[in-house]
C-alpha cells in the first residue's frame, strides 16, 4: 500500500469576498441565504481543490445557521480551509464575515461545515493527502470535525437501517 502525501492547512486556505447588491437581496434587503449559500460552496470548493488537486464536489453541507442578517451594501468575505480528511473526502469549514464599509463594522454571519469528495475523471472517489494542522486553532478545528465526521457516519448507519426495515415491510 502507498504511504499517503500530507499537505498542511495553509495549503488549502482560500478566501474571497463580494458585494452584496439589490439583486441578490429580498425586499427587505437582507441578502437571499441562497446567494451566501451559493458563495460557502465556492469557497469551500476551491480550498477542497487545492487540497486534493484534482476535481471534487459537494456531498454535503451541514446544518447552517445565519445569525444576523447581511444587508445589501456589505461587503461579505468568506475564508475557507480543509479541518479533516478521510479517505477520500474532506471537511471544509467557511466562516462568512460582513462587512459594513462605511462604518467598517465586521461581524460573523455564520460558519458552515461542507463535505466533498475527490474524484477521478470517471466520477469516482480516489484517495487524498492528509491534512496537518499547523497551529492550536488548527487542532482544535481538526479534532471538532473527526467528532462531526464519526457522528455524520452514525447519522447515515441509522438511516441506512431504517430505510432496510421499511423495505422489509
Amino acid at each position: 500500500m502507498t504511504e499517503r502525501a500530507v499537505r498542511p492547512v495553509s495549503a488549502s486556505q482560500h478566501e474571497t469576498s463580494e458585494l452584496i447588491m439589490p439583486h441578490d437581496a429580498n425586499i427587505l434587503g437582507h441578502a437571499f441565504g441562497g446567494a451566501i449559500m451559493a458563495m460557502v460552496d465556492k469557497a469551500a470548493a476551491v480550498a477542497a481543490f487545492r487540497h486534493a488537486r484534482t476535481a471534487c464536489v459537494t456531498a454535503s453541507i451541514d446544518r447552517v445557521d445565519f445569525r444576523e442578517p447581511i444587508h445589501v451594501g456589505d461587503l461579505v468575505t468568506c475564508k475557507a480551509s480543509v479541518n479533516f480528511v478521510g479517505t477520500t473526502s474532506m471537511e471544509v469549514g467557511v466562516r462568512v464575515e460582513a462587512e459594513d464599509l462605511i462604518g467598517g463594522t465586521r461581524r460573523h454571519t455564520n460558519t458552515c461545515y461542507l463535505t466533498f469528495v475527490a474524484i477521478d475523471r470517471n466520477g469516482r472517489p480516489v484517495p487524498v493527502a492528509l491534512v496537518q494542522p499547523e497551529n492550536e486553532e488548527q487542532e482544535r478545528r481538526y479534532e471538532a470535525a473527526q467528532a462531526r465526521r464519526q457522528r455524520r457516519l452514525e447519522e447515515r448507519q441509522a438511516e441506512a437501517a431504517s430505510d432496510e426495515r421499511v423495505h422489509q415491510r
